[in-house]
């Protein structure tokens, strides 16, 4: 339990540097964007690449910049 929110908080942390939103993102955001993110990935991209506490960690990734690119997209402010 303790290892999937260390994971979940590293890999959505990893997702908001990639997508420029990490600062903007807390780090309960970031571990629920790795966390949800991680269930993104593997569910359409499978389960291959090393793994740390029983998530893939590439399909990780790439599903939490998935999360925070729609999230931020739909509740990131506008510059007007």
């Amino acid at each position: 339990m303790i290892w999937s929110l260390i994971i979940g908080a590293l890999i959505g942390l990893i997702a908001g540097a990639i997508t420029n939103k990490g600062k903007a993102m807390g780090w309960i955001a970031n571990i629920i964007a790795g966390l949800v993110g991680s269930a993104v990935g593997q569910g359409l991209l499978g389960t291959w690449g090393p793994k740390l506490a029983g998530m893939a960690i590439v399909p990780s990734i790439i599903g939490a910049v998935i999360v925070v690119a729609v999230v931020s997209f739909f509740f990131g402010k506008s510059n007007q």
